[in-house]
């Protein structure tokens, strides 16, 4: 059974977006792969953060992983097991700087600033590989934005296996599932739908209620034209094809299927059916949520148990890579 590693910065409670793009792959990939999801506080630490708003948005993202299927022992914080600092701190001393001047996600996130920002943002790509290296996972399920970051990863597992003259390190695979849905804002059907966007309608979170849900379905842009009955016809409608995309994806149906069901009808009838779906989909999520926030103890435990599974498989592999480079055992 392959080993599957996955992180996910825990900025809070989900949203729409991170759902279907994400977290519930995570939930199917359970069923047939050995899988570590990690909840990356530690990366968190290389843009400004505010501590006390880290730590809420930690136990935000647990509860919503966990209601979303994640299996408990399967989810834990970066921060509590010891090998991902131990093993980024080996691959900083073996990435080299070339490699790092060519990832295009320090510079958009440095922008024209990149003297102020901190050296863990330039370097945490190292750490992004630690953190799948650690447990020898050779599938990581990403988006095509992350593709740069596994193909760095590779080429620190296969400096260290050259320099240390071994073949320890194995090779990762990019899991892009094709089904993947990206996810536009429901204000602007050209931007991606983000926790950062200053309208609370511009997004679906996973602790919506079902009337949250209904009144931002309601009130999502789209335009005065009747859905079309082919893919085509939605060629220049963004805010259109993002609301069929939705569809689509909930119902795990193609793009056409759904055309074919609502072409030719106004916004308003689509718009009934898609809120009804999404509040069928996202309501039990939402209600175990808000349960498991009632109770930080439980969570706190929940996640204690995760990094104890967490360690059992990374530390032996760690303090293998910790020997191979000459440290004292």
């Amino acid at each position: 059974m392959k080993r599957v590693f996955s992180g996910i910065q825990p900025t809070g409670i989900p949203h729409l977006g991170n759902y279907l793009g994400a977290i519930r792959n995570w939930a199917t990939l359970q069923a047939d792969h050995d899988c570590v999801f990690c909840l990356v506080d530690m990366h968190s630490l290389t843009m400004p953060w505010e501590p006390e708003t880290l730590r809420r948005q930690t136990l935000g993202s647990a509860a919503c992983l966990l209601a979303a299927g994640i299996e408990p022992t399967r989810l834990y914080n970066q921060s509590a097991v010891s090998a991902h600092a131990r093993l980024g701190w080996i691959f900083n001393c073996v990435s080299r700087l070339g490699w790092l001047n060519r990832m295009t996600q320090f510079k958009d996130k440095a922008g024209k600033n990149r003297e102020n920002h901190s050296a863990g943002l330039y370097v945490y790509p190292n750490l992004m590989a630690a953190d799948i290296l650690a447990f020898h996972a050779t599938r990581v399920p990403v988006g095509d934005d992350q593709r740069q970051h596994i193909e760095l990863a590779n080429d620190i597992a296969q400096k260290f296996n050259h320099d240390m003259g071994t073949d320890f390190f194995p090779t990762i695979e990019a899991f892009i599932p094709p089904a993947a849905a990206r996810v536009m804002s429901l204000r602007d059907g050209t931007k991606k739908m983000s926790k950062s966007d200053p309208s609370e309608q511009s997004r679906i979170t996973l602790t919506d209620t079902a009337d949250d849900i209904a009144l931002k379905i309601r009130r999502a842009k789209t335009d005065s034209e009747p859905l079309p009955s082919e893919e085509a016809g939605l060629e220049g409608r963004a805010e259109a094809r993002n609301l069929v995309a939705i569809y689509a994806a909930m119902a795990n149906e193609s793009v056409e299927a759904v055309l074919q069901r609502f072409g030719g009808e106004g916004f308003g009838p689509f718009k009934t059916a898609l809120a009804d779906l999404l509040v069928e989909s996202l309501a039990p999520v939402a209600e175990e949520t808000r349960r498991l926030l009632e109770n930080e103890d439980h969570l706190l435990a929940v996640l204690r148990q995760g990094a104890e599974r967490a360690r059992s498989i990374s530390e032996p592999i760690v303090q293998e890579a910790e020997r191979l480079v000459g440290f004292l055992r």
